[in-house]
């Protein structure tokens, strides 16, 4: 079992292996105190393993309440959130209960909202089911649902108390939800590991996914320790976040996954640091080679302008302009201030 710990204040570890959703209860009693949790999953997740898990957490002593949302990004609103805690307050729930996410980043991020704003924090476990929430969404407690005017706007910093990432899971996700897990898999390479880039070109991620998921992990906990609520290192994390969340909410989050936005934001960043000199020359063509290996889309049907349009409610906007990240080349991010009548001239609109 390979295993990471994140020492922010209140420090937890990421556990990594096959077959660990087996003993989710035992694990989950380790940081639990209380006798009550809310299982949150949803209606593509459980039907395969929720019950597993309700099971393995009532074996460990736990009283387990469900609650199971409609798949999908369209379920990620504050209704939903309400209707979460209401369940909780309704089974009279404690702050020495807990929440237990077992789903992808959408499932994980209204779970970790739910426990952040419920009697003002109670505890949560992550148990992610998608590459994507295994690299990336589970670890480092940013915890959010949409708004209309724009994607995780309203949410808030609350740490898991531990992340299970169980590898075996990943055998029934479809090549289209892998392939969404690898934009965010990429973005790890480009801001800090040239290593893992070239191994992502060379080789297969499926043949060494324990490794790509422990590195991008670890690449990550370093990051949130240096910069828990994203007052500046952190910020490198959201390279390719910032056009791509403008083309998620251009598709009014439907239709596209995040992987995929996220891995079109990379190109029109990388080639807008090419524009002004920032990025080495080729960079963004290296990239978009990559996302066409692992079956991830280059281009949008929206325009640039479009996107930049819809970038002016991102969450990342200071009271001048936005922060973008850059790359100076393959491995090396870094977070590029650019003012509001620069950003036309950036992107080349």
């Amino acid at each position: 079992m390979k295993k990471l710990t994140v020492n922010v204040q209140d420090k937890y570890d990421i556990l990594i292996d096959k077959g660990l959703i087996n003993n989710a209860g035992d694990l989950v009693k380790t940081v639990l105190p209380g006798k009550r949790i809310m299982l949150v999953s949803d209606t593509n997740v459980y039907p395969i393993y929720g019950e597993q898990v309700k099971h393995s957490l009532e074996n460990a002593g736990f009283q387990v309440f469900t609650y199971v949302f409609t798949a999908g990004e369209s379920s990620k609103k504050t209704s939903v959130v309400i209707d979460i805690v209401e369940q909780m307050a309704e089974n009279q729930m404690t702050r020495s209960d807990g929440v237990v996410a077992l789903g992808g980043g959408v499932c994980g991020d209204m779970a970790g909202f739910a426990s952040a704003i419920f009697l003002r924090g109670v505890k949560f476990v992550q148990i992610p089911t998608s590459l994507l929430a295994q690299v990336d969404s589970s670890v480092g407690g940013k915890t959010a649902v949409d708004l209309p005017q724009g994607k995780n706007l309203c949410g808030a910093f609350h740490q898991p108390s531990l992340v299970i990432i169980d590898t075996n899971v990943l055998d029934t996700l479809s090549p289209h939800f892998f392939s969404d897990g690898m934009g965010e898999v990429i973005k790890y390479g480009c801001i800090r590991s040239e290593e893992l880039f070239d191994r992502l070109e060379k080789e297969n991620a499926k043949d060494f996914i324990e490794d790509v998921i422990y590195r991008c992990l670890d690449i990550k906990r370093v990051i949130v320790e240096n910069d828990e609520k994203e007052m500046g290192e952190r910020a490198l994390l959201n390279f390719g976040h910032t056009c791509g969340h403008a083309i998620e909410k251009l598709w009014s989050f439907e239709n596209i996954t995040h992987g995929q936005a996220v891995g079109i934001g990379m190109i029109m960043a990388a080639r807008s640091g090419e524009n002004i000199g920032k990025t080495e020359i080729g960079t963004a063509d290296r990239i978009s080679k990559l996302l066409k290996k692992y079956g991830l889309p280059t281009t949008d049907s929206h325009s640039i302008s479009e996107i930049v349009d819809a970038m002016s409610a991102d969450k990342k906007r200071t009271s001048t302009g936005i922060k973008l990240v850059l790359l100076s080349k393959i491995g090396e991010g870094f977070v590029y201030p650019v003012l509001d009548e620069e950003i036309s001239n950036v992107f080349g609109v």
